[in-house]
């Protein structure tokens, strides 16, 4: 049973999909499986393998698809007691360890932009288990020579590209083209989106010009509450290596739930005073 467990941890991975493995890990008297037994649940209620059935299995069940949201593993303990036994059939009397451990795929980074930025950010990223993807509308920059270790080079109109993508909801997403509209039109298509991460660069005068002409364009501006921007934790960045640093280091924080105190998200009411307070400001290098 737990041969049909791995393979389908396997491809679970392989898809890109996340799930749940709950392994029986100690057992006191008798319980209706032994330690090892394992059970893999998915987002959307499938389940290959068993701990056993009864009301446990279905506790555990529960709190496995709990466990693919929070990305969070627990250690869960059962009582087996005549009670228990009586309601769920099963005549066990035991105790029981149950570990459920979130399965993720190797987290899907999206570059959109292949500049100065985009080329160090892929680096650094492929370099800790991003599986990067570049897109760029210029050959120059978006190539298999540039990107040697991506998994995906697209050359294409950004704004179409961004519009037609399928991304994942798993998926990390960085802003880092070269001009305003580019920004605005990928920002545009990818805020309404389930995604894990999506950041914008830009100063904050360009943040703010960006976001109210999306919500003059009746965006929700919930969605933009989302949003990364400026991009990157502020370590004092300049240059683009430096950038491209600050922005994994974001993406490193949010893989692993660790929001940080400086990170920046846009409010309504402030969009007009960032956009006077610092208008003289350029955007960062991109």
């Amino acid at each position: 049973m737990n041969r049909e467990v791995f393979a389908a941890v396997a491809a679970a991975l392989d898809r890109g999909e996340p799930a749940a493995l709950v392994t029986i890990v100690s057992t006191t008297g008798s319980t209706p499986q032994r330690v090892g037994a394992k059970m893999l649940v998915f987002g959307d209620g499938r389940i290959v393998g068993t701990i056993g059935g009864g009301c446990y299995e279905n506790d555990a069940f529960g709190k496995a698809r709990e466990a693919i949201l929070s990305r969070r593993p627990e250690m869960v303990h059962y009582e087996l007691s005549d009670d228990f036994a009586q309601e769920t059939g099963l005549v066990c009397g035991g105790q029981m360890d149950v570990y459920i451990e979130p399965i993720e795929p190797s987290p899907e980074l999206y570059i959109v932009g292949a500049g100065h930025v985009g080329f160090h950010l892929a680096r650094l990223a492929g370099e800790v288990g991003f599986r990067v993807h570049v897109a760029d509308d210029r050959e120059k920059f978006a190539n298999a020579e540039r990107f040697p270790t991506a998994v995906e080079v697209v050359v294409d109109d950004i704004p179409a590209w961004v519009a037609r993508a399928n991304l994942p909801s798993h998926a990390y997403v960085v802003i880092v083209t070269r001009g305003h509209t580019n920004d605005l039109e990928a920002l545009r298509a990818l805020a309404p989106r389930d995604l894990r991460y999506l950041g914008l660069i830009g100063s904050r005068a360009k943040v703010a010009r960006i976001y109210e002409a999306l919500v003059e364009d009746q965006m929700p501006p919930d969605l933009l509450k989302r949003v990364h921007a400026p991009i990157g934790l502020d370590i004092g960045a300049v240059t683009p290596q430096e950038i491209a640093v600050s922005i994994l280091a974001e993406l490193i924080a949010v893989k692993h739930g660790k929001e940080h105190p400086t990170s920046m998200r846009w409010t309504p009411p402030q969009v007009s005073s960032l956009k006077f307070q610092v208008s003289g400001l350029e955007s960062q290098p991109e």
